[in-house]
Parts: structure tokens; sequence; C-alpha cells
């Protein structure tokens, strides 16, 4: 390319004509040759560039300064971080791990299935032309429902479907509220108090730290799985 600013990068090393800084695709794009290689990368100079840096000796202090940058304390992460879906039934919130959720859907028509309903099966639910298995989590943790209006029964009594997978078996969980996903650190979890009821307690591994003083009980997703798989056999 024409009119190249050169800038050298070490003492050691060649000077490298870095002209995609100035005039080429990091620049100015003012260099003439850009029309005919349309980017810089396609240039033969940068190409040159590219063979004289990785030629050239290293610096006398390459290997001292890398040897003193991986000697350096690393800044302590904490990776053990889990995300939770959380969402109501009736006046309580809960949460189960977000790798469960495959879909958040709109209500629709929950279809009986002759001599299957026993309060925890529902039915079927039609998700995107897919007949699922519709279950009651309200059923299963003796919730009671919530202080609204009655619904039609041909109708799901959530705001929402809860499509959840657990070792390739999914079902459809109506529920009032969908809040969102939750992140938080497992030394957060507050162990269940005795006060809570005792269906619920039976399913609840924790209680998480919710919008100030509020908490989420956090689901045992194997037990609660195996219940609802019970209910369906």
């Amino acid at each position: 390319m024409s009119k190249p600013s050169a800038t050298a990068l070490d003492a050691s090393r060649p000077t490298i004509n870095d002209c995609w800084n100035g005039i080429g695709v990091r620049g100015d794009s003012s260099c003439p040759e850009l029309k005919k290689y349309i980017h810089c990368r396609n240039c033969p100079v940068y190409a040159t560039a590219a063979v004289d840096l990785l030629d050239a000796e290293l610096p006398a202090d390459h290997l001292a300064h890398w040897t003193s940058h991986v000697a350096q304390a690393k800044p302590l992460v904490e990776i053990d971080r889990q995300a939770v879906v959380v969402f109501r039934i009736g006046d309580e919130w809960l949460a189960l791990p977000s790798i469960l959720f495959k879909e958040i859907a709109n209500p629709g028509v929950i279809h009986a299935v002759p001599h299957r309903r026993n309060g925890v099966a529902l039915g079927l639910a039609n998700i995107r032309g897919e007949l699922l298995a519709c279950v009651s989590l309200r059923e299963v943790l003796s919730l009671q429902a919530a202080k609204e209006g009655k619904r039609d029964n041909h109708h799901a009594a959530g705001e929402r479907f809860m499509v959840i997978q657990r070792d390739g078996n999914r079902l459809v969980c109506p529920v009032d509220e969908v809040h969102g996903i939750l992140r938080f650190h497992r030394r957060q979890q507050i162990p269940v108090p005795a006060t809570l009821a005792k269906a619920t307690a039976t399913y609840t591994l924790a209680l998480l730290p919710w919008q100030q003083e509020s908490s989420v009980g956090l689901l045992d997703d194997q037990l609660l799985f195996y219940t609802l798989n019970r209910s369906l056999a």
C-alpha cells in the first residue's frame, strides 16, 4: 500500500509497516490499494509484515517478562454459581434450575385423558404441535390457589406454561407467573425453616435470598420429577 507509516514495535524487532492502522481499514481507509484488495488482510504488505514479525528474534527480556506474568497471583473467581428460573404458584415464589427449562409458553387448553386424572396429572397440552403430559406442581406441593377469579375448567389454571425436561422426560407445568432468571452462589443458600409447610418443605432444598427481604424456595428437581413420573405411571 502507498504512504505506509512505519512503527517500531520493539527495539529488538524489525520496523513494521503498519499502514493498516493509518490509511487502511483501521485508519482512515484512504489507501488507494483498498479498491483492489478490499481489506488489508488481502494485501501483500500486510502479509509481509506478518512474516517479518514472526521471523524476528525474540526480545532479550522475553523469557523474564512472561515468567513474571505467569507467576503473578490470579484473582479469586467464584465459579460455584447456579442459575434458576423463579416462578409463582399461588402466593409462593419457587425456583428450579434453568437447565431444566425448554420453553415458557402462554397457557392453552389442557385435554383431559380418560381414567388418568388424579389431581397431579392434569391431561395433555399442545406445545408447538406436540402433545405433552401436563402436571400440577400446585397439587404436589399442596399450595393454595392464587387469590384470583375462577377460571374456565377447560383452560390452564396458570398464567404461563413451563416446559421442563429431565433425563429426556418433558412435562408441562401451569404456574401463575414466571419472573425470570436468578443467579446465586451456593454459599447464599439458606436452610429450610421448620415452619415451612410439610409438603413444600419435602421438595425444597434451600431458600434463596431475593428482592431485599424476600426469599425463593429452591425445589429438589430430582425428587420432583420422580413424584411427577410416578403420578403419570
